[in-house]
């Protein structure tokens, strides 16, 4: 089993090296041409992702870089004292959070678009997105907050303290114990199953809807009429359920580990299998914050095109020189 568990630990360093190395270009690829609002995307939408793709960003930088790179491969860094891993721990926790938090944010309002028609120039506004950002964001914070009381160095070594090892008190203590509870349920469960229960309400609205008004414009009867507003509430719907769908695929190996082992009560002695089964599961989790950028560029044609325009351009211009010279 240990063979097995050390096979496993070297193919994650080099999992982790790769996730950086494509995970920083593509969420600033995301948030520079997603801020520009030149993709035809509504302005909530925009807003949302560009919030979703800085949160995927900050997990690159802190649980990606700070936390697994620094322990993998510089174990004595700076990063490892004590109280600076312990702010890590803080802020990789805070950006998993938002990360999961501003997709749920933003299901909901695709939701409210789709299937609340009275309700949506109420709430799907640019005024309404930076509230809801900005108070998910303060609110995951603070409640990530405790985390850093939660953890004490292993050794010290000339009165530096080394390393974060989690407090006894933490597995004992009725406050952590529910702490630790609370956690989780915010972060997978809650949002899992709200993103599943909101995208299934809005696939059972569409079909309802698209029903509709198909028996309203007799496509029922073999009509084939174009429809603007299906066409664009396609686009959108479209763009939602490949971003839900990604992370529910992606989360669903930690959401299984879990449930199985502390909503059940399995606890924490795990085998060699079971340890790799858990550690696939955050490895997945925080490859999840590299896919979104994919997303849109095989579904949104608009962004497609800005991502392809930097490349074009050099091409276009040797060719316009080459021409010019023959000419």
């Amino acid at each position: 089993m240990s063979g097995m568990l050390d096979s496993y630990r070297t193919a994650e360093k080099i999992l982790y090296v790769f996730i950086a190395v494509i995970g920083v270009p593509v969420n600033l690829v995301a948030i520079v041409i997603l801020s520009r609002g030149k993709c035809g995307l509504s302005t909530c939408t925009t807003r949302y992702l560009v919030a979703m793709a800085a949160a995927d960003l900050l997990i690159v930088v802190t649980h990606v870089f700070l936390y697994r790179i620094s322990v993998y491969y510089f174990p004595w860094s700076f990063l490892s004292i004590t109280p600076v891993c312990s702010v890590t721990n803080v802020l990789k926790y805070t950006a998993t959070d938002c990360s999961v938090w501003f997709t749920v944010t933003f299901t909901f309002d695709r939701f409210v678009a789709i299937c609340c028609p009275k309700l949506k120039t109420k709430y799907c506004t640019g005024k309404t997105v930076a509230v809801v950002l900005t108070t998910t964001g303060v609110l995951l914070i603070l409640k990530n907050v405790p985390r850093y009381f939660s953890l004490v160095h292993a050794v010290i070594i000339e009165n530096i303290p080394w390393f974060c090892v989690t407090i006894d008190d933490y597995f004992t203590d009725p406050g952590w114990v529910g702490y630790d509870w609370l956690d989780t349920v915010l972060t997978p469960l809650l949002p899992f199953a709200g993103i599943l229960l909101l995208n299934a309400l809005t696939v059972r609205h569409i079909v309802v809807a698209s029903r509709v008004r198909k028996g309203l414009k007799g496509q029922s009867k073999g009509e084939n009429r174009s429809d603007p507003e299906m066409e664009s509430r396609r686009r959108s719907v479209v763009l939602l359920f490949t971003l839900s769908g990604s992370f529910i695929l992606l989360w669903m190996t930690l959401v299984a580990n879990v449930i199985y082992y502390q909503v059940l009560g399995k606890g924490f002695q795990f085998t060699s299998s079971e340890w790799i089964f858990h550690f696939v599961g955050i490895l997945l989790r925080d490859f999840s914050c590299c896919t979104n950028t994919f997303i849109y560029v095989v579904t949104q044609s608009k962004f497609r095109e800005q991502v392809m325009s930097p490349v074009k351009y050099p091409v276009n211009s040797v060719l316009q020189f080459i021409n010019k010279a023959a000419s």
